[in-house]
């Protein structure tokens, strides 16, 4: 080589196993670095404080407001399906319902006990007795075992038949709004014995069913009918001699819902509805009362001889409440228009002072009633259970729709109180023992009882920490200085 000659380019030694030559020593970090450079030329400028902006967590590509209410409806669910969920429902709903009742009784009846009278608080302080009576009973129910429930249902049917045998015999009897389904113990205090023979209808009827379905006899109508139809026939017929068809009607619905839970055939359970829909077309074409009654379904005049003037005013008071009322306590209805405002037609004046709001939360709670008990009765697999638990929702549900019905002019006015909330303690005593009943048998589901099994240790814990708080004496310091 001359020294005019350039200097040959260095060779590289080429990769092992490839063909290509190897990098240039410190090359790698040029190109990485002009890569950099290109990059920070093509991006545009970011204002400060956006340094961490590319690093914040971004939506999926097909997030919407559907996905949204799926997630919120599978947490609804799951918060649904828990094993207490009856429990509280039952227990919940039925205190608010009877806390409300005792309210609109207070603000419903002050009118009608002074114009009797009597003192403004009268009415209240009759139900707030019963109430608190009712109160024991429901405890009681909740505390007696199934069994003794069971051996329980023979002497309450039997003295309720024998309740309402007196009720027919002169000067024992007493008739209220011309129906004699009551008798007097002297003073204020009154008993209808029709009221116990619901509760005694499905206690009896469940323990019957029950041991039928034990014995594998339920699959033979006449085993199906017999003798459920008939002591149901006998309870309605010492019922319709004082003139009572409301009540037979929740007697027949009680009747239908056994049967129906029972798996009576479509045929058999079509022919004892249409039976039961004849007899009482006659009973109602027999009386001028029952077909006037009738008559005022959707009447918006009193008409003649003001024979619709009851139905016709609830769609007063309810058309006056409008969307949330006029007040507690400023009905105008009350003051002698409306007839019985603090007994049948309770909702109506709810309807005046609480709006649409107030009744549309009596809805609720009467369907959070019967949901719990239509899933009480779903989830056991005690057959006893299944039909009592069925018989009380039937016997709730049906009373309800029967008097919101009659307020509202779609059905005809049957004279039944609303059940937790309308006035009388003939009513209250025996549903607030049947709600009692199904929250015993909500309790009862093994859980429902494990879950209360669990959260027990956890409440001890929690009274004892607030026991040890409010226990506890504050210290006082001394001040500085002083011994």
């Amino acid at each position: 080589m001359t020294p005019d000659q350039p200097a040959a380019p260095r060779s590289r030694p080429a990769r092992p196993g490839t063909g290509r030559s190897a990098p240039r020593p410190g090359g790698a970090p040029r190109v990485r670095e002009a890569a950099r450079a290109k990059g920070r030329a093509a991006s545009p400028a970011r204002p400060r404080g956006t340094a961490g902006a590319s690093r914040l967590p971004r939506r999926p590509s097909g997030w919407n407001v559907l996905d949204a209410l799926r997630g919120l409806q599978q947490r609804v669910r799951r918060a649904w399906d828990r094993p207490l969920t009856a429990y509280y429902l039952l227990l919940g709903g039925s205190l608010l319902i009877l806390v409300l009742g005792l309210v609109m009784v207070y603000s419903a009846s002050q009118i009608k006990a002074l114009q009797s009278g009597l003192s403004p608080s009268y009415f209240f302080r009759k139900q707030l007795f019963a109430a608190v009576l009712g109160g024991a009973l429901m405890l009681l129910a909740v505390r007696m075992p199934i069994k003794l429930h069971r051996a329980f249902a023979y002497p309450l049917l039997a003295v309720s038949v024998f309740l309402m045998c007196l009720v027919q015999v002169p000067g024992m009897g007493i008739a209220v709004n011309g129906n004699q389904n009551w008798i007097s113990f002297g003073g204020p205090f009154l008993l209808q014995p029709s009221e116990f023979g619901k509760l005694a209808l499905v206690l009896w009827g469940a323990d019957l069913l029950a041991r039928k379905q034990d014995k594998r006899l339920l699959a033979q109508w006449k085993h199906l009918l017999v003798p459920l139809v008939p002591a149901t026939g006998m309870l309605l017929g010492l019922i319709m001699l004082g003139g009572d068809m409301g009540t037979a009607i929740i007697l027949t619905a009680i009747l239908f819902g056994l049967l129906w839970l029972a798996g009576a055939p479509t045929r058999l359970f079509v022919g004892v509805l249409a039976l039961a829909g004849v007899i009482g077309m006659l009973l109602i074409k027999t009386s001028a009362n029952r077909m006037s009654r009738l008559a005022c379904i959707g009447a918006t005049e009193p008409g003649a001889h003001d024979q619709c003037w009851q139905a016709v005013h609830g769609i007063y008071a309810l058309a006056n409440g409008g969307w949330f009322g006029s007040g507690l306590g400023a009905s105008m209805e009350k003051w002698g228009e409306l007839p019985e405002p603090h007994t049948d037609f309770i909702f109506a004046i709810t309807g005046e002072e609480l709006g649409l709001a107030g009744t549309l939360s009596v809805l609720v709670l009467f369907a959070a009633l019967g949901y719990a008990g239509i899933r009480v009765a779903g989830r056991t697999e005690d057959p006893f259970v299944r039909y009592a638990a069925g018989g009380v929702t039937t016997w709730i549900t049906a009373q309800a729709v029967v008097n919101i019905g009659a307020v509202l002019g779609l059905l005809p006015i049957a004279g039944v109180p609303l059940p937790l909330f309308s006035y009388g303690g003939s009513a209250l005593l025996p549903t607030m023992f049947a709600v009692g009943l199904l929250i015993a048998f909500a309790r009862a589901e093994p859980a429902a009882r494990a879950a209360l099994a669990m959260r027990q240790p956890a409440l001890r814990k929690k009274l004892a920490r607030v026991r040890r708080k409010t226990m506890r004496r504050p210290v006082k310091r001394r001040p500085s200085g002083e011994r």
